[in-house]
């Protein structure tokens, strides 16, 4: 049984239309978190529709630490002006600098780490993984383990975002991607990060 308290508190969190909410309230039987997760799921395949579009607006935003010793520069596009100045657009775009100032990612997506740096890196995990003197299967996975753990650690999208609290309730944290994709469902744009740069004293 879905309520209107439900469709309500969906609404406040995910900005998505009644119509919607309900329709993931009762393929869920009315359980909110799965409701979330089809949700979120639902706003993917817009993303997927939307990647394809070209993000021509946008905003750099800038964030100042309160002790002035660090901050950031983020260029983040969408698709028009419309939504570059929308509430979701920019709110996205502050909580993305507190993300970039606070865990200090050296690139956007994992796919911008150049191949040299992975490839040092797996030179440490091998080292590492020969001083264990675990079996060899084993020890190939301990370090494609790693080297998983290192990309995500390094790029924004892939990090978990910091004020995300649902790991505890879903066992599953939201990543600084599921944030970007949760506004494109929102606005109904694509939104791109483009790029950053990170300062710090």
């Amino acid at each position: 049984m879905v309520t209107i308290d439900q469709i309500k508190q969906l609404r406040e969190e995910t900005g998505v239309s009644p119509t919607e909410i309900k329709k993931a309230l009762e393929e869920a039987n009315g359980d909110t978190e799965k409701a979330k997760d089809l949700l979120r799921i639902w706003g993917k395949k817009v993303l997927n529709k939307k990647t394809s579009r070209e993000t021509k607006a946008g905003l750099i935003e800038t964030y100042l630490h309160q002790n002035a010793q660090s901050g950031v520069l983020l260029d983040i596009r969408c698709e028009t002006d419309f939504v570059s100045k929308s509430p979701d657009f920019k709110s996205l775009a502050h909580e993305i600098c507190l993300q970039i100032v606070s865990m200090k990612p050296l690139y956007v997506k994992e796919e911008d780490i150049p191949e040299e740096i992975l490839e040092s890196e797996k030179v440490i995990y091998k080292e590492q993984a020969k001083e264990s003197k675990k079996p060899e299967k084993i020890a190939e996975q301990i370090i494609e383990g790693k080297l998983q753990k290192y990309k995500a650690e390094v790029s924004l999208m892939s990090q978990n975002w910091i004020k995300d609290d649902s790991l505890g309730r879903t066992g599953k944290a939201k990543t600084i991607k599921n944030l970007v994709e949760d506004t494109v469902a929102k606005v109904g744009e694509n939104i791109e990060v483009k790029r950053f740069a990170r300062y710090e004293i």
